[in-house]
C-alpha cells in the first residue's frame, strides 16, 4: 500500500517554505534536506523504501523548488538555512527529530545538530560529511567573491528570466548535473520549473548560485562535529562528492572528518553510484538508511515506551 503524500507549507516572514510529507501524523518525524540547486523531489524515490513507522517531512529550502525566495539584498548561507530549519521545527512542533541530508542539506543538518544537539536524535548524511571546511587561507578570497557576485547582480539592469521549452529545460539540467539520470531530472523539474507564457522558467532563485560567504575552517568544523549528540550514518558514493574535490586540501579535510566520525563509533559506508545515487538508484542506499532508522531511532523509541509503560 502506497504511503499518503501531502503538501507542506510553513509561513515565514518573507513568504513560505514548502515541501512534501510522507506517512502518518503519528510517525517518528524525519526532516529531509536536499542538496544545492535541487528540491525536496530528490527524496521521491528513496522515502517509499524506508520504514513506514516514520513521518518524512521533506522541505524545499529557501530559494529552491516551490519555496519563497529570500528578500532582496539577503545572502544564501548555511547559518540562514540552519535558522530556517529551526523555524520549520518550531512551526511543526518538532521537539526531537531525525534529519536526512543530501550534500548541502547534510552540511545544514550537521551545523543545526551542533547548535541544537538536544533536538536531533539521529543524522543521516547522503554523500556528504556534515560540514564543508574551507582552507583558512582561502576564506577571505571566497567571501569577497560571494559579495562581488551579489553586488554585480544587484547593480546590473533587471534581466528577464530565460524561458525554455520543457525539453530544453531537461537538456540544460542534464548538462549541468551529469550525475542525474533523465528520470531523476524529470522528478526534480516537477518542483524546479514554473510555467509561464511561452514555456517554462526555473523556479530557484539565481542568487543560490553565488558563493556562500559564510565559511568555516576544518578546526571549526571538528569543534562543531564534537558537539553533535545524535547517532550518525554517513553514506558515501564511489563516484560522488569525493571525486568532485580536486584540491588536495579538500580531500584531506574530508578524510579527517570521516575519521573523527569513525573514532566516535558512528557508521560510514560506501555504495556504488554517483552523487545522486539516492535518487537514481535508491535501492543501493535504502537498506543502510532503513537499518539505521530501525536500530538507532525506532527501536530506541520502543524501548522508551516500554520503560514508561513498566513504570506505570
Amino acid at each position: 500500500m502506497a504511503q499518503a503524500v501531502s503538501e507542506l507549507s510553513v509561513q515565514v516572514s518573507w513568504g513560505e517554505i514548502r515541501g512534501k510529507v510522507w506517512g502518518s501524523d503519528h510517525g517518528h518525524p524525519v526532516l529531509c534536506l536536499h542538496g544545492w540547486a535541487d528540491n525536496c523531489g530528490t527524496f521521491n524515490t528513496l522515502i517509499p523504501l524506508l520504514p513506514k513507522e516514520c513521518r518524512y517531512l521533506a522541505v524545499d529550502l529557501a530559494g529552491h523548488g516551490l519555496s519563497s525566495h529570500r528578500p532582496p539584498g539577503v545572502f544564501y548561507s548555511f547559518p540562514a538555512y540552519v535558522a530556517d530549519v529551526r523555524r520549520v521545527a518550531d512551526a511543526l512542533q518538532l521537539k526531537k527529530f531525525t534529519i536526512i541530508g543530501h550534500s548541502m542539506g547534510a552540511d545544514i543538518a550537521g551545523m543545526f545538530s551542533a547548535l541544537y544537539p538536544e533536538m536531533v536524535d539521529a543524522l543521516i548524511f547522503l554523500d556528504a560529511y556534515g560540514f564543508l571546511p574551507t582552507d583558512s587561507r582561502e576564506i577571505s578570497k571566497v567571501m569577497r567573491q560571494g559579495i562581488d557576485e551579489m553586488h554585480q547582480f544587484e547593480t546590473k539592469t533587471e534581466e528577464k528570466r530565460r524561458v525554455y521549452t520543457y525539453e530544453k529545460a531537461v537538456e540544460r539540467s542534464l548538462a549541468a548535473n551529469p550525475t542525474l539520470s533523465k528520470e531523476s531530472v524529470n522528478i526534480l523539474l516537477e518542483r524546479g520549473l514554473v510555467q509561464v507564457e511561452g514555456g517554462f522558467v526555473f523556479s530557484r532563485d539565481l542568487r543560490v548560485n553565488f558563493k556562500n560567504i559564510m565559511r568555516i575552517s576544518v578546526e571549526q568544523s571538528l569543534e562543531m562535529q564534537s558537539r553533535i549528540q545524535a547517532s550518525v550514518l554517513v553514506v558515501l558514493s564511489e563516484g560522488g562528492f569525493d571525486r568532485i574535490f580536486s584540491e588536495t586540501a579538500q580531500k584531506k579535510f574530508s578524510s579527517t572528518l570521516l575519521q573523527c566520525f569513525r573514532d566516535r563509533n558512528h557508521t560510514v559506508v560506501t555504495v556504488a553510484g554517483g552523487h545522486h545515487v539516492h535518487l537514481n538508484n535508491p535501492e543501493a542506499v535504502a537498506p543502510f538508511v532503513s537499518e539505521f532508522l530501525q536500530t538507532k531511532v525506532l527501536s530506541q523509541s520502543d524501548n522508551r515506551e516500554h520503560k514508561n509503560t513498566s513504570n506505570l
